[in-house]
């Protein structure tokens, strides 16, 4: 497993930190996901054998939010 942090932009309340996590710990190969609101960002644990770190932010991005 490895670990990775996504800045995000766009959460403005609690239910977008729900949505987000929902959308990361969705995906095939992502072991867990934690989502802060008040940092702006994602720490992610995934499997790189399974999931890129760009499909990570690809996935957030199509939620409608910005990542990097």
């Amino acid at each position: 497993m490895e670990e990775t942090v996504i800045e995000i932009g766009g959460m403005s309340c609690q239910g977008c930190v729900g949505n987000i996590t929902g959308v990361l710990t969705g995906l095939s190969g992502v072991d867990a996901a934690t989502v802060s609101l008040s940092e702006g960002r994602a720490d992610v644990r995934f499997d790189p054998a399974r999931i890129s770190r760009a499909a990570l932010v690809a996935a957030v991005e199509d939620a409608g939010f910005d990542a990097a």
